[in-house]
């Protein structure tokens, strides 16, 4: 299927629809970091626009795609910050836009997992629905899908003319039945047993085993404080060698292939690593819709 990704941030979310085969035909986004991270490890464009734009609009037409992915920025109302529904949040109405005018076939939106909460969601269902798809709503565990991480993203999957739900059954079966481990992914590559995540608050804990998938990654990748207090729930002592993972390692745990290549500051790399949807997240979606058209 000819393919178009929005927002497509480092490029997770394509590379996870490359690998099943999805031909990509074009990339947008406008954060420039991230953009020069994607050119660096795919051969199709990628333009950095603002999709509010009508320019934007009228060049995504222009590519005739038969699926649209993308993942509309979505800080402004993550757990991870305020909830306030800025610009951000519109960008989700914005690509409800970009479908209902452009007409793919099919649409993939992912987001944070509570966005079901959030009042943004039903204005960008009922754009959709108007335009005639039918939709599967779902979160998803990473953990079960193949990814070494605890991360729960919202999944939002069109079909034109389709009936909702039409892709939960699929998206059902495959899940595994058990939560993939950083060692089941990585083996010992990491060479340390324990390694520190910096956490949201210190009310929780930072200290994870390769024994269990990690935490969620984010933005956010800090050395351990030298007046680090242990948690309660930690898996060892700071002192046990533990140590903080590197960029390459966390993006090995959104399931970044080794060839990937990440340049830029430390700073725009970590964000660009935190905000991807990883790469077998997005694989996983893909081959369940591949599964639901081969039927």
């Amino acid at each position: 299927m000819k393919t178009v990704d929005l927002f497509c941030g480092c490029g997770g979310m394509s590379l996870g629809f490359q690998n099943a085969d999805f031909d990509i035909v074009a990339s947008y986004d406008n954060w420039k970091p991230a953009v020069e991270i994607y050119r660096k490890n795919f051969n199709h464009p990628i333009y950095e626009m603002d999709l509010y734009s009508d320019e934007a609009m009228g060049h995504i037409k222009n590519k005739a795609p038969e699926l649209i992915i993308g993942g509309p920025p979505c800080q402004d109302f993550s757990i991870a910050g305020n909830r306030s529904m800025g610009k951000r949040a519109n960008l989700t109405i914005r690509y409800a836009e970009i479908i209902s005018t452009v007409k793919p076939e099919w649409f993939v939106m992912e987001n944070v997992y509570n966005i079901e909460r959030m009042p943004v969601l039903p204005k960008a269902i009922d754009i959709i629905k108007q335009a005639g798809y039918g939709i599967t709503t779902r979160v998803l565990d990473a953990s079960l899908c193949g990814v070494p991480q605890a991360r729960r993203r919202f999944f939002m999957i069109g079909y034109l003319g389709d009936e909702d739900g039409f892709l939960d059954d699929i998206l059902q079966k495959n899940l595994s039945n058990h939560k993939m481990t950083v060692y089941e992914y990585l083996g010992d590559s990491l060479g340390t047993e324990f390694y520190y995540m910096h956490p949201r608050s210190y009310n929780r804990r930072a200290v994870f085993s390769i024994h269990e998938p990690s935490a969620t990654i984010r933005g956010v990748n800090r050395p351990i404080p030298g007046n680090y207090q242990k948690h309660h729930a930690d898996k060892a002592d700071i002192s046990d060698g533990v140590r903080s993972l590197t960029s390459k390692e966390r993006s090995y745990l959104q399931t970044f292939p080794e060839e990937f290549i990440f340049e830029g500051n430390k700073t725009n790399v970590e964000q660009a690593i935190g905000n991807a949807v990883p790469v077998k997240l997005a694989e996983y979606v893909a081959r369940c819709i591949l599964e639901y058209k081969g039927r």
